[in-house]
């Protein structure tokens, strides 16, 4: 089952440190809600980073990131 973190009114660096947590915990699937593309753009760098692979649906003025372990 997929870790879910909504980060959606969060300014960075929250929405990092909060995937970063996750991805410390082990978590091989995440999904990220975002409503930033600062936000977006600096968790797919980090989920990229630390060897997962991304992928990022919009949805009107939210992006969904589906992280998952390589």
């Amino acid at each position: 089952m997929a870790k879910e973190i909504d980060v959606r009114g969060l300014s960075c660096p929250q929405p990092v440190f909060l995937t970063k947590k996750a991805i410390d915990a082990g978590e091989t699937e995440i999904i990220v809600t975002a409503d930033d593309m600062v936000a977006r753009d600096n968790v797919k760098r980090l989920a990229e980073n630390s060897n997962y692979n991304v992928q990022i649906e919009e949805k009107g003025e939210e992006f969904i990131l589906n992280i998952i372990k390589k």
